[in-house]
């Protein structure tokens, strides 16, 4: 076996790990809740640093890497990945629970940009390089569903710390063995590192993240928008300094490589599609079907066995000469036919939804994968990094902005649907109706619940039709802007 090939592998285990940690905690935060008797504040940030942390520093640690070494970075964010793995297993309190979980963020922000861009030099040949980004695309869908799944099954044999202990082999396998297996690679004349454009790219991103995911659950309300609107304004600040800086944080010339600006926009309505979806498909198996947690967890898990052959088998297509503007739109036209059997599900369709969801994900891997190669081929060595933070950083945005417009779409039906005799708490959303049922006699709680799943079902089927034409739209986008980067008529 090649050595790149092996290296690879060795990547994966962690990068699996990180992507993992996004839905990790799922099942065990009723063993959390019970040791560290946290706030309702508390709780949601035990749920989010991780994510806002990782967000908003993927721009910043993407360019680091170019300057100091992504071999360097990448194993200096495995060290801090496992430190803070020993924190969170072992805290004795929220607030260090919560801090643990904002320097795994930090972590994964080293991580995630630094295996794309270690990829980018190993693999010469564009070929390999393909199936390698492929496999990278396929870990890190996968590990989002995982996640939960593993969470699970470790708090029902094991105390809710050890979600967080299972972290450290794979790191200390990758600090083992990175020196030996990885090449340092950098940019040889990087100049001076920006520094005012970290707090800035913090300023934009994160404020935009967080108002778009509390969209979906809370509505419209003022805190989010003018949240959203604080963020816009400082990505405004933003572009202009790197602009306008002699040694910016993301080069403006990086976006004029072929294809690498169409490549963004387009990772980001699959990033749109796929965490989209997620909002209802959770929901459904636990909610309307009345699966346990776990066993949705597990149930979910289905769609996944495809997804790992959704990446080589797009890369094939490639390499036996298919137009790579024809496999992303396929791709999305993929997506948008999953959005079509979520369409029609009813309130027992169980199969239905999980084909869907099956479906949709290897659109998902297939457009990502092909999308991540185009972007990294296009942008020099020597900014890899950057380009690999840009790429991660749109799907960022792009899953929020998912949730967001289609939780929204969904929460609305919901709301219209509902009868209007219905107990107020219960008009709201789906989980709201489920607390009310237990207060209500009998007939009148069973009346409410297939009233709540009906109008939950509504909204799923509506959100899932504005997606597919979404993802048509987005699928023609493809077919002309790609072809073009590619330099065919």
């Amino acid at each position: 076996m090649k050595r790149e090939w092996t290296a690879l592998y060795v990547l994966m285990l962690p990068l699996l790990l990180v992507s993992m940690d996004v839905s990790v905690l799922y099942f065990a935060t009723p063993a959390i809740s019970a040791d560290l008797h946290p706030t309702g504040t508390q709780q949601l940030w035990i749920f989010d640093s991780y994510g806002f942390v990782l967000a908003g520093l993927l721009m910043t640690m993407g360019s680091l890497g170019d300057r100091i070494g992504r071999r360097k970075l990448l194993l200096m964010g495995a060290a801090a990945f496992g430190g803070a793995s020993l924190l969170a297993a072992y805290a004795d309190s929220a607030g260090t629970l919560i801090a643990a979980r904002a320097l795994l963020g930090v972590g994964g922000a080293t991580l995630m940009p630094s295996t794309m861009a270690l990829l980018r030099t190993m693999f010469t040949d564009p070929a390999e390089r393909t199936k390698a980004i492929g496999l990278w695309s396929g870990v890190m869908t996968g590990g989002i569903a995982l996640g939960s799944v593993r969470s699970g099954i470790l708090v029902e044999h094991f105390w809710w710390g050890s979600v967080f202990l299972v972290n450290l082999p794979a790191m200390a396998l990758l600090l083992v063995l990175g020196p030996v297996l990885l090449p340092e690679s950098r940019d040889p004349a990087p100049g001076p590192f920006d520094w005012v454009s970290v707090p800035l790219s913090l300023a934009a991103v994160l404020p935009v993240i967080y108002g778009l995911k509390e969209i979906p659950s809370e509505g419209w309300h003022p805190l989010y928008v003018v949240s959203i609107t604080v963020g816009l304004l400082f990505a405004a600040l933003f572009v202009h300094r790197q602009r306008t800086h002699t040694a910016p944080l993301i080069p403006p010339a990086l976006l004029k490589g072929p294809g690498f600006a169409p490549a963004l926009v387009l990772n980001l309505l699959s990033a749109l599609g796929m965490m989209g979806s997620a909002v209802f498909t959770t929901q459904y198996l636990q909610s309307v079907l009345g699966k346990s947690p776990l066993a949705a967890a597990l149930w979910s898990l289905l769609p996944s066995v495809f997804i790992g052959l959704a990446g080589p088998l797009t890369a094939w297509l490639v390499q036996r000469g298919v137009n790579r503007g024809s496999v992303v739109a396929g791709g999305f036209v993929t997506m948008a036919g999953g959005y079509a059997l979520l369409a029609l599900a009813g309130t027992d369709s169980l199969w239905l939804v999980l084909a869907g969801a099956g479906v949709l994900a290897c659109g998902v891997v297939a457009i990502m994968s092909q999308l991540s190669d185009l972007a990294m081929s296009a942008a020099p060595v020597e900014r890899a990094g950057a380009a690999s933070s840009l790429l991660e950083t749109s799907s960022e945005f792009g899953g929020a902005l998912g949730m967001a417009v289609l939780g929204s779409i969904g929460a609305a039906v919901y709301r219209h649907e509902m009868p209007g005799t219905a107990p107020a708490g219960s008009r709201e959303t789906l989980g709201g109706a489920l607390a009310t049922v237990g207060q209500l006699p009998r007939a009148a709680g069973q009346s409410l619940l297939a009233a709540a799943r009906n109008a939950f079902t509504s909204g799923m089927r509506d959100a899932a039709l504005a997606g597919a034409v979404v993802l048509v739209l987005a699928a023609v986008g493809a077919a002309m802007t790609l072809r073009k980067a590619e330099g065919k008529p």
